[in-house]
């Protein structure tokens, strides 16, 4: 099979390599995939450029943890049923040597999920790490109906999607952008409908536009960069709310401890690789059925073909705010 690897840590131009590989074979509960897409994230990148210090997992690492495809052989245990159907994949290269980078990726059979017809291969194939992360941020403590989340980086892969599901769980959502310029931006990527305010965090009194929209409070926080918006964050919870992070920009952050103490903040950290399995599934079958409902909007770029996966990784760990995608050739 065609695939794309790398066998030291590096810059993706001089690690990552595309040839051949044997085919895998699925073992027991295992199914193998022939992937259409494969989702490159974040953490596909920090990986393979070992970030905060991480190692070689295993000594040849086929990258990228999300993709699209068709199920084409299962192992022991797996209904054969199943060979012939649309999946999306997530966690393929979750503790596993061989992810989503390739023609056919041999994954646990429930992380290979029935994609709907009319769900887009496109839209399959961003689902795992993103939208997992942002129903785990947005779900974890518990339903949202009646709620007000606040998402950070509302343009984000993850805030986007926890925005639209906070909306669909039935919150009031309030979002943010880094700059004033980015306000425009809103309005064309398809959120506006699921948004009740979006608040610039460079303008004269962020928290404040926040509390004018949410007097009382918020319930929920989604938080994408913890050690630049704690302080905010501390202004605008309600007493017992819940700021769920996934990400943050100084790796030892201070924060205000006393005001945080006294409103009963609950701060959850986010780790995508080791949610627990059940609240995996849940997010699979909740980010499924919004896919199959039209109610996830994903900002998704032009697939790019599987010998420019390098080109790829450069353009995530650039920052681009469309979803990178990898076309992969039957």
């Amino acid at each position: 099979m065609r695939a794309v690897w790398y066998e030291r840590q590096g810059p993706a131009g001089q690690v990552l390599q595309v040839g051949e590989l044997p085919d895998p074979q699925p073992g027991p509960g295992e199914v193998r995939v022939r992937l259409r897409l494969s989702g490159v994230n974040p953490g596909d990148t920090k990986k393979r450029r070992g970030w905060l210090g991480s190692t070689m997992p295993f000594p040849r690492v086929v990258p990228h943890s999300d993709g699209a495809g068709v199920v084409d052989a299962v192992g022991e245990g797996v209904d054969p049923g199943r060979v012939g159907r649309r999946v999306w994949v997530r966690g393929a290269q979750s503790y596993r040597p061989s992810g989503t980078a390739a023609q056919a990726a041999v994954v646990p059979d429930r992380l290979a999920v029935d994609l709907p017809d009319g769900v887009p291969d496109e839209v399959g194939a961003c689902l795992g790490i993103p939208g997992t992360t942002a129903h785990r941020a947005v779900f974890a403590d518990g339903p949202v109906t009646g709620a007000t989340v606040l998402v950070h980086g509302v343009l984000g892969g993850v805030g986007a999607l926890a925005a639209q599901l906070a909306h669909r769980g039935g919150a009031s959502v309030i979002g943010t952008v880094r700059r004033s310029g980015d306000l425009a931006r809103v309005g064309a990527s398809g959120l506006a409908h699921v948004l009740a305010h979006v608040v610039a965090l460079d303008g004269p009194d962020p928290a404040g536009a926040v509390r004018a929209h949410a007097p009382g409070g918020v319930d929920r926080i989604v938080e994408v960069a913890f050690s630049d918006n704690v302080d905010l964050d501390a202004a605008v919870v309600r007493n017992g709310a819940v700021l769920a992070a996934y990400a943050t920009r100084a790796e030892r952050p201070d924060l205000p401890f006393w005001p945080m103490l006294f409103d009963n903040v609950t701060i959850r950290l986010l780790g995508s690789d080791d949610f627990p399995a059940e609240a995996e599934d849940e997010a699979a079958a909740d980010l499924t059925a919004a896919a199959a409902e039209g109610a996830l909007s994903i900002a998704i770029g032009d697939p790019l073909p599987l010998e420019r996966a390098a080109e790829a990784h450069d353009r995530v760990d650039a920052g681009t705010r469309e979803r990178v995608l990898l076309a992969i050739p039957d």
